[in-house]
């Protein structure tokens, strides 16, 4: 089932980014599907969240995304050579979004191998932002895409994610203080991230 408005609609941002946590991220690229189950996530906070690109109502080019509806995708570039993605949540003009920080890959394997130019499957092969996205082929230039539905075959380049029902042990999911962000002050130190092993 794919996710419906609804999901990504509610207000608590860093429920949302725990309940990601066993999801499947599908992409289509070029005709391709691949797709992996999530299991690691971290929730900002909109405006209130000094480690957001939104903090303090910030509105640019880049960050306009994430004023939209919930069930958007806010893609980046970071460092000028990763895409990181992100899904939007919560309602227009409250800029929540969840960034999915690592995935095991599921359908398609072998073209996400290709895409990675790694011989083989290992463990870490989707364990980093930057590393979710080149194996779901997913680039900056689809930011502002929606997530809230599978288009017909004819259509152009697409990301969903869907509910399999794939068991995860909800005890086992394991929060803690985000990657990156010690310049948030406090913030940094909000357990906003979540993780548990597949």
């Amino acid at each position: 089932m794919i996710l419906p408005y609804s999901f990504y609609s509610r207000e608590d941002v860093v429920l949302i980014a725990r309940e990601l946590i066993g999801k499947v991220l599908v992409s289509r690229i070029n005709g391709i599907t691949t797709s992996g189950i999530i299991y690691e996530t971290e929730a900002y906070n909109g405006i209130i969240d000094s480690a957001s690109h939104a903090f303090g109502g910030r509105r640019t080019a880049r960050t306009e995304i994430m004023y939209h509806d919930g069930g958007t995708a806010y893609v980046y570039l970071c460092y000028g050579m990763h895409s990181l993605f992100n899904v939007v949540t919560n309602r227009k003009d409250i800029p929540h979004a969840v960034l999915v920080r690592a995935v095991k890959p599921l359908d398609n394997p072998g073209i996400m191998l290709k895409r990675t130019g790694k011989p083989k499957l290992v463990k870490s092969i989707g364990d980093g932002p930057g590393k979710v996205a080149k194996l779901l082929g997913i680039h900056f230039s689809h930011t502002g895409s929606s997530l809230l539905g599978k288009p017909s075959k004819s259509a152009e380049d697409a990301i969903w994610i869907e509910d399999r029902g794939i068991n995860v042990d909800h005890g086992s999911i394991w929060s803690g203080p985000r990657i990156g962000v010690e310049y948030a002050g406090k913030d940094a130190t909000l357990p906003y991230r979540f993780r548990t092993e597949l």
